[in-house]
């Protein structure tokens, strides 16, 4: 991952005696950076309020300051954890746009369940984009998961149905539901994930334990339009947060969550089914200015 703000530095021996142009060349790179304005405002204005109150003359303590105020936006004290039921089947729901590597964080997400001796089911809700069921039937196969699948275009809300009625009767620990990236219309997807989050209601008398949205990390600012989407129509718990490897800025995870309170919960990075981790605020801030 590229760090959020490049050369700080450098930025400081140029302009720490015209501090004016210091910090609004730092807001500048934030903003360049996927980080909305009013985040930007706030991590600034709390940072340049105690660099000038206390008088702070040393770039090591501005980027000490600068990382704290990135993890209390990320909600840092602690590692961000999946919420999951009392009484199984704890059930997450994946949704996301096609392309942001959905299929493959949501394997990923059940090795790092097997691993810890998890039973895991998988439901192919997809129904409706070609080779769907065949590309999470690759994973599972690989995995030796058990998967409920039905022919193509058929309801998504059967596929979920079945996958919770056998999760019950076989007494599986988490069931993981890939759906549709894309339909007709925006209006149409939503209407169809309502209706799964619905069907999972109906038959645990509780919505799934976790509405989590894939995002890919460098989308840029159109994640957060994505995000919002998502959003308004299921109530997200959680993002994913995919392509941390490459050369993905960053900042948009700091958008939406300062933004729209969603807390980004799990992150990819890499092609290996074991790479997916819980989000670390702490590790994330620092790869970001260190």
């Amino acid at each position: 991952m590229k760090k959020l703000i490049k050369n700080l530095n450098y930025l400081w021996n140029k302009f720490k005696k015209n501090n004016i142009q210091f910090w609004d060349d730092l807001e500048e790179q934030l903003i360049l950076n996927d980080v909305s304005a009013g985040t930007a405002k706030r991590i600034l204005d709390k940072v340049r309020d105690y660099v000038y109150r206390e008088n702070i003359d040393d770039i090591e303590i501005i980027k000490d300051l600068l990382k704290k105020q990135i993890m209390e936006i990320l909600d840092g004290k602690n590692k961000a954890m999946l919420s999951t039921s009392k009484t199984p089947p704890s059930v997450f729901l994946i949704v996301g746009i096609n392309g942001v590597g959905k299929t493959s964080a949501i394997a990923k997400m059940a090795k790092l369940f097997c691993n810890s001796g998890e039973k895991v089911l998988v439901a192919a809700a997809d129904t409706y984009r070609a080779a769907a069921v065949e590309q999470i039937k690759h994973y599972t196969d690989k995995l030796g998961l058990e998967l409920v699948c039905h022919q193509r275009f058929s309801d998504p809300g059967a596929v979920v149905y079945d996958s919770i009625r056998k999760a019950i009767t076989k007494k599986f620990d988490k069931v993981i539901i890939d759906t549709a990236g894309r339909m007709q219309t925006s209006h149409n997807l939503m209407e169809e994930l309502k209706k799964i989050k619905r069907v999972v209601n109906k038959n645990l008398n509780r919505d799934p334990d976790e509405i989590l949205m894939v995002i890919d990390s460098t989308t840029g600012q159109n994640a957060k339009f994505q995000a919002e989407t998502f959003n308004r129509s299921l109530g997200l718990t959680g993002i994913i947060l995919t392509k941390t490897d490459g050369t993905s800025k960053g900042g948009i995870v700091l958008t939406i969550k300062n933004d729209l309170g969603i807390p980004i919960k799990m992150i990819t990075n890499g092609e290996k089914l074991d790479d997916i981790h819980y989000f670390d605020s702490k590790k994330f801030a620092e790869k970001m200015l260190f």
